[in-house]
């Protein structure tokens, strides 16, 4: 929403410093809407104003030391120039106070602003009065709220006041926001006042989770009773970390939720405010001393080191299902007879599956869908039995942007595919946002969560997941000789237990279609536009009406059929795979679909979207969802695909489902295995013969002379299309 005072501030900027560039300050977008690029331009005209040669968009320490050396209290007697005191106007209607008019005059409007902001941060106390100190001018120039927002918390608000009240004057404490919400800047505040309240001076204090702290609040354990600082900053913790108690005195409501929370994080539940419950409050990893009963390696579990770690009371073990690289840690991935070791040890494992997963790029749909398929290949390879949660990898700091726009996405491809093509379940492995966030979308059962990397923004600020399963807090070594391993030390939660017992593992499979070679595709376009226009189907447009078909329509040429279905190569390789038939089975008859499109199928699409019809042949691979139903139940049927069998009611949702090529292009893989039952010969696989692929092939238009034909045509491009997936596979 456009603001007009917001949008005369962004005037004021680009009018006054109309050099901008050269001064190192940005022209606005004068658009009334307060962001950071405002508060940036801002920051640097009061730096310019100071004196400051160098401008930043950090109001950083010199920044900082400048003001306060300069213009320890700003108000109407010492604000230094009308342009000085512009900014400071503008800087006010950017956080949504009354900046009294961007005139430079310090009046009576500015004053009650400035009383109400530090009344909003909770400073009004430590600076009273109308005159803006350093710390709240550099409050002022930044993205922070300082009252309840997006359905902030009124108690942990309460908590951010307090703190910006009581620390204020202390060096390193700087106004934190006071929106309802927990953050880094907030997790850091609290370490900040607990070293505060520890004694620790001004330079010694900085906010870390160090020895000092630690030895210091094994000292100050609270319980039912206490009062003062220390209860506050012990409720304070509580609230941080969602627990619903009151900000203040240790009463038996705040002592019940202790215990809840010590139950939930797998603590002692003593329902005190011990050692263990202050770090499991305060950091991530908490007491990194605690021995958990889970632990994840990159090492071959041998007999003796299964020995050490059951020795050491370890009972679950995270391996890794599949290594990408041949020469990178070479026992990363499960080892041939290491399963077996660990059953005869009586441990049990969890799979983990990831390959680079370490930035933002590397997530989207379609590799959530690559990733799935291949950990159901592994999975089964390795033998782990049907109901196995499968964790997938988030191995970098995510910021929450990146979730909606790549780690969500990703999942939603990992989950249809677990849930379509195999009996396991999804979990995640990352940093406690990113864990909580997948599964409030719903695509994952449980929780691995990352808390060994404490800085991570996706962690700071943020709760353990409800669903945690392994919480992982430390690298330690365990054993000594031949039994010597380093692991990452896990918490159990007992959501998932692994598994004790695995089915024989399975070899395998050669012979499995693979994405195709990119250097392969001019000469694979080529030998295609070469084979369809041999039979009649030129590069574009064509005859017309010939033979009771359509040969083209709206401009779907060879080559742009072609490129759609080369973007979803990795969808077709996916399926191929995970049914063990050649995917150019699939191909053919979806490009040869898309490059036959006819007048008539966009006519029936929306006599179906209208009411007129029930029914038509859709979707890239042009199929009925009458069809769809049928081939989907039989491979429901047969223990191919999981899902819930659909009936004649669920058409027109079958329908509309059929418009995403993620859905069509799976269902015309499932009706070429259901087309096999209906013609009584062999289910498609790795080495049906050109008979029976070409039987295949007609049946997916149906019975009749049309269909023969049909099939005649189609099995000269499955051809063209296999010969090429062949040479990719011997690569």
């Amino acid at each position: 929403m456009s603001d007009e005072m917001v949008l005369r501030a962004q005037r004021f900027i680009n009018s006054t410093y109309n050099n901008g560039a050269t001064l190192g300050i940005s022209k606005l977008e004068e658009n009334g809407r307060t962001g950071w690029s405002t508060m940036y331009a801002l920051t640097r005209a009061l730096q310019y104003e100071l004196g400051i040669t160098a401008l930043s968009d950090s109001f950083g320490p010199t920044t900082l030391s400048t003001l306060q050396s300069r213009y320890p209290s700003l108000n109407a007697v010492t604000v230094p120039s009308w342009i000085f005191g512009c900014i400071l106007q503008s800087a006010l209607y950017c956080k949504g106070y009354d900046g009294g008019g961007i005139d430079g005059i310090y009046n009576s409007r500015v004053e009650a602003a400035v009383i109400k902001l530090k009344q909003d941060m909770g400073v009004d106390g430590a600076f009273p009065g109308s005159s803006l100190e350093p710390k709240v001018v550099k409050a002022l120039f930044n993205m922070d709220a300082y009252v309840t927002v997006n359905n902030g918390s009124s108690g942990i608000r309460s908590v951010q006041r307090w703190l910006n009240g009581r620390y204020v004057n202390r060096r390193d404490f700087f106004i934190i926001p006071c929106d309802g919400h927990h953050s880094r800047d907030v997790a850091k505040s609290m370490l900040l006042a607990i070293q505060y309240e520890l004694g620790m001076a001004d330079g010694t204090a900085n906010g870390v989770f160090g020895p000092g702290t630690q030895a210091g609040l094994k000292s100050h354990t609270v319980t039912l009773g206490t009062t003062g600082t220390w209860a506050q900053l012990f409720t304070a913790a509580m609230l941080l970390n969602a627990r619903t108690v009151a900000f203040g005195d240790f009463t038996a409501a705040v002592q019940a939720a202790v215990r809840d929370f010590q139950a939930f994080a797998a603590l002692p539940v003593n329902g005190n405010g011990d050692f263990q419950t202050w770090a499991s409050l305060l950091v991530s990893y908490g007491d990194q001393t605690r021995r958990g009963a889970a632990c994840d390696g990159v090492t071959k579990i041998t007999p003796a080191r299964a020995q050490a770690l059951k020795d050491a009371g370890y009972k679950y073990i995270g391996r890794y299902l599949y290594n990408p690289s041949s020469t990178s840690l070479p026992e990363k991935q499960i080892q041939p007879g290491e399963l077996d070791t660990i059953r005869q040890y009586g441990l049990r494992c969890f799979p983990i599956y990831q390959t680079w997963s370490r930035d933002a790029d590397y997530f989207r749909y379609s590799q959530g869908c690559v990733d799935a398929s291949n950990a159901i290949e592994w999975a089964r390879i390795h033998g782990f039995k049907p109901g196995s949660i499968i964790y997938f990898a988030v191995d970098y700091d995510a910021m929450d942007s990146e979730v909606t726009s790549y780690i969500l996405p990703h999942f939603k491809g990992v989950y249809r595919t677990i849930g379509e093509l195999s009996d396991y379940g999804v979990g995640i492995y990352g940093p406690r946002n990113v864990c909580q966030r997948v599964s409030d979308a719903g695509y994952a059962a449980t929780s691995f969560v990352s808390d060994m990397s404490s800085g991570f923004s996706g962690n700071l600020g943020y709760p353990l997941p409800t669903n945690w399963a392994f919480d992982q807090i430390a690298t330690i070594w365990v054993g000594s000789g031949d039994g010597r391993i380093e692991i990452d030390n896990n918490i159990a939660s007992g959501r998932d237990t692994g598994q004790g017992t695995f089915d024989p593992a399975t070899p395998v499979t050669s012979g499995l279609d693979v994405d195709l070679q990119a250097s392969y595709k001019p000469a694979l376009l080529h030998d295609i536009q070469t084979y369809l226009t041999s039979i009649g189907v030129p590069e574009t447009g064509g005859e017309g009406w010939k033979d009771g078909d359509w040969v083209t329509y709206d401009q779907v040429t060879t080559t742009e059929a072609f490129n759609y279905v080369m973007e979803a190569d990795w969808l077709f390789t996916n399926l191929a795979r995970a049914l063990k038939l050649r995917k150019a089975l699939i191909q053919a008859p979806v490009m040869w679909e898309l490059r036959k499109l006819n007048p008539l199928d966009p006519i029936a699409d929306d006599a179906v979207r209208t009411g007129l019809k029930d029914d038509s042949s859709t979707g890239w691979g042009q199929i009925f969802a009458w069809v769809a139903i049928e081939a989907r139940n039989y491979c429901i049927q047969q223990g191919i695909i999981n899902g819930v069998p659909l009936s004649s009611s669920d058409k027109r949702a079958v329908w509309d489902l059929l418009q995403d090529p993620h859905y069509n292009i799976p269902t015309a893989a499932y009706l070429t295995i259901y087309n096999a039952h209906q013609l009584g010969i062999p289910r498609p696989s790795l080495t049906t013969g050109q008979a029976d692929t070409q039987a295949l092939l007609a049946r997916y238009n149906g019975t009749g002379d049309g269909a023969q034909q049909y099939g005649r045509e189609l099995i000269g491009l499955y051809n063209v299309l296999e010969n090429y997936n062949r040479l990719s596979r011997a690569q």
